[in-house]
């Protein structure tokens, strides 16, 4: 019976963990799979083995092995990966606990619950991030900014230059941006493009 408990506040966990805080926000149904299978995976495997001597070491090799994963793959995000490690982290408080107690069961609350604050839509909500693809070389900062904030319609926080070719005219950025900011209108020559420029931007 007291498997089952720990079973079932498992499933529970998982369940508002994909279906209540990531698909509603994230819509990627490959995951969702993903998820259930790494969190049921492990859960089982935990239990199977889960003694306080093979539990810490078990627990390293499978964050281990799901490092290995990500490192392998290129389609997954960031905010992705942090659903994967609390999928694999509630298997593992579920497979290594001998019964739900009180510290175990606040520990998968907390793991959802940092989840669903941290990748809340609310949270810093018109914050964006693009790699942009300029046909223009430029080397002050400043105008590069000031462009960027008239394309993007928004306030520049944060740039970094990935690609500056002066052969073929090309500016390749990573930038980090609040939208709808209003930028200010710079009409400097630094600003003001070398002739008429065609743009293309790369999300």
């Amino acid at each position: 019976m007291t498997d089952l408990t720990i079973i079932a506040a498992d499933l529970a966990a998982i369940c508002l963990l994909t279906f209540a805080v990531y698909f509603p926000r994230h819509h990627r149904r490959d995951l969702v799979a993903a998820f259930l299978g790494v969190n049921i995976g492990v859960l089982a495997v935990a239990m199977v083995l889960g003694s306080s001597t093979v539990g810490a070491g078990l627990g390293l090799g499978l964050f281990g092995v799901l490092s290995i994963i990500r490192l392998r793959s290129s389609e997954i995000a960031q905010h992705e990966v942090a659903y994967y490690f609390a999928a694999l982290a509630l298997g593992l408080i579920s497979g290594l606990s001998s019964e739900v107690t009180l510290l175990s069961g606040g520990l998968m609350l907390l793991v959802v619950a940092a989840l669903f604050v941290g990748d809340h839509p609310g949270l810093f909500r018109t914050y964006r991030q693009q790699t942009v693809r300029l046909d223009v070389a430029y080397t002050d900062e400043a105008a590069l900014r000031a462009r960027l904030e008239t394309v993007l319609g928004g306030r520049v926080v944060n740039l970094t230059v990935r690609e500056l070719d002066l052969v073929n005219d090309i500016t390749v950025a990573e930038v980090r941006y609040t939208a709808g900011d209003s930028p200010l209108v710079r009409d400097s020559p630094a600003v003001r493009e070398p002739g008429p420029r065609v743009e293309r931007i790369a999300a």
